[in-house]
């Protein structure tokens, strides 16, 4: 019924023992599969979630960059025609105080000489030379009266039409300068982000998209869609454009700028443009729509090309399968391969 000294006490220290190291073993891999998925990624690696996040957010700059300068153009355009609006009014104004003077003249002198009828006046002549021309005048007093009234009417009611297209116009200029405002605030949004999802792997997100520009200026393709094809352009090349976008190498990018030390993709090519009296719109969207339109095979240099669905981006074709152009904060203007999978189309200012 006893059992031998010691061995309960044996059984029992050989029993928990096996349980502790079931126990640690169990912790250790417990602690394996934890540290496993708590060991952080290499850097490389958050680069390339990273850069895709930024390129994302490049985009929508871009994109909110098109809304802005085409808001502004939009805003520009109908204040200037909110002015025309005023210089109208202001004219009719005017000549209106002429036209009530010269009748309230009329009535006054009228009230002074009484209410002397027409047959009264024709009576007072002594001849009939003398009746046939008070006839004649009073015919000519009336006609002038009521093409005096006549034309008062229709300058109130120019001044009327004047005054509501001035509000009409100060209303929507005031709702485009409401959408630049909303433009803004989100590429400001978008670039704070941009800033803060960069820190720390500037370099490594720098290195790759450098390896990926490498990689497209040693390829041919410059479209994975198919692509319209346009009868061959009527108006010359503006390749002599080209020699002056060169100047700006190396010219940093901002976002909405356009020139002469800072610029966008549109505020670029704009800028470029203009100095040889060529007047595009501060948007990518906007420009491909100026001049003809230009098909891949018959591309020339200083042919505008664009990029994007929507389109959001714009560069100058230099030649060779290059552009030169603008490309995102925190870069600058320089050239690179066209070979990218999102080229949309070109156009001949």
């Amino acid at each position: 019924m006893f059992e031998r000294p010691g061995l309960p006490g044996g059984i029992v220290l050989v029993s928990r023992l096996r349980q502790g190291m079931l126990a640690a073993l169990a912790l250790v891999l417990a602690l394996g599969a934890v540290t496993a998925h708590a060991v952080p990624q290499s850097k490389v690696e958050q680069a390339r979630a990273v850069k895709a996040q930024v390129e994302r957010l490049d985009k929508r700059a871009e994109i909110a960059s098109d809304n802005y300068g085409e808001a502004a153009a939009r805003h520009a355009k109908l204040v200037g025609q909110k002015r025309a609006a005023q210089k109208r009014l202001k004219r009719v104004t005017a000549r209106t105080k002429v036209v009530q003077r010269r009748l309230n003249t009329r009535a006054s002198t009228m009230y002074r000489q009484g209410q002397i009828g027409i047959v009264q006046v024709l009576l007072g002549a002594e001849s009939f030379e003398e009746f046939a021309s008070k006839w004649d005048l009073l015919r000519d007093l009336n006609a002038s009266d009521a093409d005096a009234v006549a034309e008062l009417k229709e300058l109130r009611a120019q001044a009327r039409a004047a005054r509501r297209e001035v509000s009409t116009k100060e209303r929507a200029a005031a709702k485009e300068a409401s959408r630049m405002l909303a433009a803004k605030r989100q590429a400001e949004a978008d670039l704070a982000e941009r800033k803060r999802k960069l820190r720390g792997l500037e370099r490594e997100i720098a290195a790759l998209m450098a390896a990926e520009e490498r990689a497209r200026a040693g390829s041919r393709a410059w479209s994975s869609g198919p692509e319209r094809s346009f009868p061959p352009p009527t108006r010359a090349p503006r390749s002599e454009v080209v020699s002056i976008a060169k100047r700006y190498l190396g010219a940093p990018y901002r976002w909405a700028a356009s020139g002469p030390n800072a610029f966008d993709c549109s505020g670029f090519t704009k800028f470029v443009y203009r100095q040889v009296g060529v007047s595009l719109p501060h948007s990518s969207r906007m420009q491909i729509n100026v001049g003809e339109r230009v098909s891949r095979a018959d591309l020339q240099p200083g042919d505008l090309v664009f990029f994007g669905s929507p389109i959001h981006h714009v560069g100058m074709y230099v030649g060779g399968g290059s552009y030169i152009h603008a490309p995102r904060t925190g870069d600058v203007v320089r050239i690179a391969s066209m070979a990218r999978g999102d080229y949309a189309g070109a156009c001949r200012p």
